[in-house]
């Protein structure tokens, strides 16, 4: 069993994203099942339509999950395995203040250390715990030796007492506490391999003593991935990606490439999973470079089907995918192929300089039969107007296209010659 855990207090990131990528090419390769956990227990955090938010992303990425699971549902499993702790003695009441842990956090970072919690309350007898008439917080006891473990990507990994500190498990409200409840559902979901960000590397072993505390000993194999800076500060947002028109198939590839060893550059997830190995993925964090993903971007929208690409851009014909085709030189997203398609279906002014050519051009336009190729118009248009080519090729560009460069009028026509009487009224 596999699992990818999203929070919707957040957008998801492509760091997410790239998560829930090598979680399905792998829950693929080992033949399991991926199952999502939506990680809802912080509810005063949590946004309001973000899960379902996720799992269309999900969906549009072709991430394919055997169930959904609310980790909020299993509030009980958490509050009746934090009991069995504490009547086992591995688990203990904290009375502490937030002014007083406050106080200790302080003075840790006064004295250049790092702070961990003193185990004042781990000590105090039941007879003290039944008399004190306050609210408290569960803290698990901090392990009596260290925690070890092979993470598959950055091998063995050792973290001492200190390390991983008597922490909450429950708090004020009795809800769990984010290492808790992630250790408790993994346990509970038979999970077997888990990828990570490396930023969360500390918290590997606090889960590992959560459910060695309760008795689990199924080992479960780790792969914390090294995190993906982004120095030109671009929206990592994997939704803004999609609104600025990259494809989920081309973020998808430059997720997977990014700090791994790939026969190929372009690729498909499909095909992913028949040579994906975690040994080839890099240890060391990776850049996001938008230019890179647009270069891909470019080259997916070279290979994408023509009528798939239309729907995309708001038609339903294959000629105008192949028309957004031929903006590729410039162009290496779909919203910027759609900024050259509505110059073309736009209203269009005049062509400067060339006023009164435009207007016989345009009349001439309107009353022209239909013709198979550029070059019987340009005769047509040559005969009937009685203007010079270069004055007419001049106006006739800027009518069609609303532009003076780019793709010729040759190459395009074949593309919009369907389209010519909505063109020319716009």
């Amino acid at each position: 069993m596999l699992r990818y855990a999203p929070s919707p207090t957040k957008d998801m990131d492509i760091q997410s994203l790239r998560i829930a990528l090598f979680n399905y090419i792998m829950s693929k390769k080992l033949n399991e099942e991926l199952i999502v956990r939506i990680e809802d227990t912080d509810k005063k955090n949590v946004l309001e339509g973000k899960d379902k938010e996720i799992l269309e992303l999900l969906n549009l990425f072709s991430v394919e999950h055997s169930r959904v699971i609310y980790q909020s549902d299993n509030i009980k499993y958490h509050q009746k395995l934090a009991m069995q702790l504490m009547t086992q003695k591995k688990a203990f009441a904290c009375f502490c203040s937030d002014e007083k842990l406050n106080e200790l956090k302080q003075n840790a970072k006064n004295e250049g250390k790092v702070y961990t919690y003193d185990d004042f309350c781990a000590n105090l007898s039941d007879e003290t715990v039944l008399e004190v008439n306050s609210s408290f917080t569960v803290r698990i006891k901090r392990p009596t030796k260290d925690i070890e473990f092979d993470d598959l990507l950055n091998n063995k990994q050792k973290f001492t007492p200190t390390d991983v500190d008597s922490f909450i498990i429950l708090n004020h409200d009795k809800t769990p506490t984010y290492n808790y409840a992630c250790a408790v559902d993994d346990m509970l979901h038979d999970v077997t391999t888990i990828f990570k960000s490396e930023k969360e590397l500390s918290n590997t072993p606090k889960q590992i003593h959560i459910r060695n505390s309760l008795g689990y000993t199924k080992q479960i194999n780790y792969i914390h991935l090294p995190a993906i800076t982004n120095e030109k500060k671009s929206s990592t947002s994997v939704k803004y990606l999609i609104e600025q028109g990259f494809l989920p198939v081309a973020i998808a590839n430059y997720l997977v490439l990014l700090g791994n060893k790939t026969p190929t550059e372009i690729f498909t997830l499909e095909e992913a999973i028949e040579w994906f190995e975690i040994e080839n993925i890099s240890t060391n964090e990776v850049k996001f470079d938008l230019e890179e993903l647009k270069t891909i971007n470019k080259k997916h929208l070279e290979l994408i089907d023509d009528l798939r690409l239309s729907k995309l851009l708001g038609f339903a014909d294959a000629d105008i995918g192949k028309l957004g085709k031929l903006f590729l030189n410039e162009a290496s997203t779909l919203n910027e192929i759609k900024e050259n398609l509505n110059l073309i279906f736009s209203k269009k002014e005049l062509c400067k300089g060339y006023e009164q050519e435009s207007e016989i051009i345009i009349q001439c336009l309107k009353n022209a039969p239909f013709m198979e190729n550029f070059d019987e118009l340009k005769a047509y248009l040559l005969n009937e107007t009685k203007l010079k080519e270069d004055s007419l090729s001049k106006a006739l560009k800027y009518l069609l296209t609303k532009r003076e460069n780019g793709p010729s009028l040759n190459e395009i026509y074949p593309f919009i010659k369907n389209y010519l009487g909505e063109i020319v009224k716009c």
